[in-house]
């Protein structure tokens, strides 16, 4: 009996393989990538790069891991709910209160430790990110976020 369950847990395994996950790779820079709207000094774009991409833009880089199902699986929807909170590729098509607003969240996750996620650290070492890049991430924020709240009269809300 024992033998049996485990060829059926085998097969099924083996079977999952063959139902993959669309992958989230973009051949091209979107045309509301937060870069082609707002300045992302070379700094900033290079911890961007290392610690949020992966889940919050169109360009994932996939660990040879993901390959294997389940783990596939449950980076897709990691990644797809990473994009649904805030995607930097997509920023500019945000309203300017919600850009606003998700900067104030990249604010408040980046003070806190919040992001990157303790789970995305734990494999990916050179995402976690140091006290001085989490003071010039927090900087890069709040300073966009005044000027997209001059710019498009989106007032600051106090707490």
């Amino acid at each position: 009996m024992k033998k049996k369950i485990f060829l059926v847990i085998l097969a099924l395994l083996v079977i999952i393989q063959f139902i993959r996950p669309a992958k989230n790779i973009s051949s091209s820079m979107s045309p509301n990538d937060i870069s082609k709207h707002y300045t992302v000094s070379e700094d900033v774009n290079q911890i961007l790069k290392k610690a949020c991409n992966d889940c919050h833009s169109n360009n994932t880089i996939y660990p040879w891991y993901t390959n294997v199902q389940p783990v596939g699986w449950w980076m897709a929807k990691h990644v797809k709910d990473g994009k649904k909170h805030l995607d930097f590729s997509e920023f500019a098509g945000y309203t300017p209160k919600k850009q606003h607003h998700k900067l104030e969240e990249v604010v408040e996750m980046v003070k806190e430790k919040e992001m990157p996620l303790n789970s995305y650290t734990w494999m990916h070492k050179t995402a976690k990110l140091t006290d001085q890049e989490r003071i010039l991430l927090v900087n890069w924020a709040e300073i966009l976020r005044k000027e997209i709240a001059s710019k498009h009269d989106v007032s600051e809300e106090k707490k």
